[in-house]
């Protein structure tokens, strides 16, 4: 039966439709946020998968372009793989939803949102973010549930829920917050150094807002919701457990995973597990399921060292960082480089300048935003963690971190006019144990100062872990999580910033949320930690931008020229912006504003093109000197080329200060000469002279 239920949210209204499409998926709802579309559905199989010790979940964010009222370009005329926008939805939607499902199900289960329709007032990524919320509440998919979500900007040092695209090209803060009933489930946030006590501000206006809309999807699943169906447990055995313990003890399990090694637990784990296949070789259905018990076994032993004992696996204490170095220009003929090393965690990042013409352009739902200036690509190599399995390409994680690192450095960028490169900035992933995108953001930013990129200030991030126990304040933070922490944790909680504020967060936990001691608690440790890493590590290595780009980065010089100017310079069909081109060896950028970049290697070269520019921009001035080159010769006189379609006459009575008879015996075509303007008539006619130039 088709019902829709409407809220007011943030000025504007929010409507669900429930029963009137898709109605074999387990759950759908159909999204109207102002004019916004989207089509949630939550569809879960009949039985679990084989073979898997983890929840199977899929979750799509699909653009379409007619959303927008556009065609796809290219020759297929068709969406193709999904944006880069469209997988960190996608995640954003992941995180606050992963960890309400049963941590025992293994049933695939589909969230997929389809963007239908876009109003620049309301974002299809929150309307989704709903939506799949809302879907999964009403369909029979076993789900601890409902959350909501909330994005804020911040104009002017006030708070904007929801903010509109427009909106959002001014905000100093993007925040979005995932909430249950009781608590902060999901963190995501770029902010333009926001200092931390107005980020947790923001962060519990939002929690607040969340409440509302929890009560409005309470209000739905009271009317539309199905029964949760009954599903298959995968939890491991009590028995095998206890027969694990018999042959392997705690103390045991201890000694093996204590060390800072991550080969050394390894290989240790390995001989225990080998030691338990022999003993259980005739029990097949505990064979089946032995790795994902050592596992248990092991986040069980290390969370009890952790919470009950204060102790790390590799000795540090809470607040302790691993050893850290940092080194720049250790690749050479790039235009900047630098590596970063924290424990075993290694990032060596590159910094490529480019002219702003390779800047990356944006085929997607969001018109205002149509290229980017900056962008941050992480690539994660099964070397960096002693594996061996064939490139892929970039998946949804390594995209990912590459967006939360390019989230940090961004508020501290120059402006176009300040530096006009397009800047990519490359971290290659050389050794991985825990939290590398931190590591990713303090090697970009030592590597654009290397750059010679007048970065406003130094940034750097840090993630912090979590154990908890059975009640809300049995719990302990961790500083600088490594992997098994990770694993075994309960939280990855990512922030990066400046001396001044914070400029990205990213949270990741696997428990039913944070109170806001933990939320403040983590945050605080995170500042106290960047802190840490700028001062011993990162400002010995390089304190401040360079003053210059490299020797092998391109020259970019600018001038402003007349916006109706700019058909002049580009010449017909391309003709004088091309001669500029080939005879000083530079390339030319000009935009809609009148902006002319000239790129280069060499200097004379990019002083020779600005030259020539001016010279078609600029008029004539009488008494003036100019340089050109002699293009005709008559018997009165030589005709002189000061600039593309712009001569002069030089009459022969001022070639020489003596009588000339013959033009020729003073000057010849294709002569450079230095000439005099000595009138302009109103019909635009240049009279030279030679003989009275400097």
């Amino acid at each position: 039966m088709y019902k829709k239920f409407e809220m007011e949210l943030a000025g504007r209204t929010l409507r669900v439709d429930v029963g009137r499409v898709a109605k074999q998926a387990n759950g759908a709802a159909l999204m109207h946020y102002g004019d916004t579309v989207v089509l949630s559905t939550a569809t879960a199989s009949e039985k679990p998968r084989e073979g898997i010790d983890f929840f199977p979940l899929s979750v799509e964010y699909e653009e379409k372009l007619y959303a927008v009222g556009k065609i796809p370009g290219g020759f297929n005329k068709r969406e193709g793989k999904a944006s880069e926008n469209a997988i960190l939805t996608s995640r954003v939607i992941d995180r606050p939803m992963r960890p309400l499902f049963p941590k025992d199900y293994r049933n695939d289960v589909t969230l997929n949102n389809m963007v239908m329709a876009v109003d620049p007032e309301c974002s299809p990524e929150l309307t989704a973010m709903l939506g799949s919320a809302i879907a999964t509440a009403i369909s029979d998919i076993p789900f601890d549930g409902p959350c909501a979500t909330t994005q804020v900007g911040m104009i002017n040092g006030e708070f904007v829920f929801n903010p509109n695209a427009a909106q959002n090209l001014v905000s100093d803060l993007k925040l979005t917050v995932a909430s249950t009933r009781d608590k902060v489930i999901m963190i995501e946030a770029g902010a333009n150094e926001v200092p931390e006590a107005k980020m947790i501000e923001a962060i519990y206006a939002a929690h607040e807002l969340n409440q509302k809309v929890i009560a409005f999807i309470d209000e739905i699943v009271a009317e539309c919701g199905k029964a949760k169906h009954e599903y298959t447990s995968c939890a491991i055995p009590d028995e095998l457990f206890a027969a694990i313990k018999e042959i392997v003890t705690p103390e045991q399990m201890e000694v093996a995973v204590f060390t800072d090694e991550k080969q050394v637990r390894e290989e240790n784990i390995r001989q225990i597990k080998d030691k338990l296949e022999e003993a259980f070789a005739d029990k097949e259905d505990w064979l089946a399921v032995l790795d994902e018990a050592v596992y248990q076994y092991q986040k069980k032993t290390v969370r009890k060292m952790i919470l009950k004992d204060g102790k790390r696996p590799d000795g540090r204490q809470m607040t302790q960082i691993r050893p850290l170095a940092a080194e720049t220009d250790i690749i050479p003929r790039v235009h900047g480089s630098a590596m970063f090393t924290r424990g075993q965690t290694q990032i060596c990042n590159v910094v490529t300048l480019a002219p702003l013409s390779e800047a990356q352009k944006l085929d997607g739902l969001d018109e205002l935003v149509t290229n980017k200036r900056y962008m941050h690509h992480y690539n994660f190599p099964s070397y960096s963690v002693g594996e061996t399995k064939p490139s892929r390409g970039p998946g949804r994680r390594e995209i990912g971190h590459g967006a939360l690192a390019e989230r940090a450095l961004i508020p501290v960028l120059p402006s176009e006019e300040e530096f006009p490169y397009a800047i990519r900035s490359v971290s290659e992933t050389f050794e991985s144990n825990g939290s590398t995108s931190m590591a990713s953001t303090c090697s970009s930013c030592m590597a654009l100062m290397a750059a010679g990129v007048p970065i406003k200030k130094m940034v750097a991030g840090i993630s912090c872990g979590l154990v908890t126990g059975d009640t809300d304040d049995d719990y302990v933070l961790l500083t600088d999580i490594q992997g098994l922490e990770d694993f075994f944790g309960d939280m990855d909680f990512k922030v990066t910033g400046t001396t001044e504020g914070i400029t990205a967060i990213q949270m990741d936990i696997k428990i039913h949320g944070l109170t806001r001691p933990i939320v403040e608690g983590a945050i605080a440790r995170c500042r106290e930690a960047r802190m840490f890493i700028m001062d011993t590590c990162m400002k010995p290595a390089i304190a401040e931008p360079r003053p210059n780009v490299g020797e092998f980065a391109p020259k970019i010089i600018q001038t402003v020229v007349d916006p109706e100017k700019i058909g002049e310079i580009i010449g017909q069909r391309g003709k004088t912006i091309n001669s500029i081109i080939e005879e000083t060896g530079v390339k030319i950028d000009i935009d809609d504003e009148g902006r002319v970049s000239i790129c280069g290697v060499e200097q004379a070269g990019m002083d020779k093109a600005l030259k020539i520019i001016r010279s078609i921009v600029d008029p004539l001035e009488v008494g003036k000197t100019y340089e050109g080159k002699v293009v005709r010769i008559m018997n009165f006189g030589a005709f002189v080329e000061l600039a593309p379609n712009k001569d002069g006459l030089i009459h022969i009575s001022k070639l020489a200060p003596n009588r000339v008879e013959k033009v020729e015996d003073v000057v010849n075509i294709g002569d450079e000469v230095r000439v005099k303007v000595l009138e302009i008539d109103r019909m635009g006619k240049v009279s030279l002279s030679l003989k009275d130039a400097e």
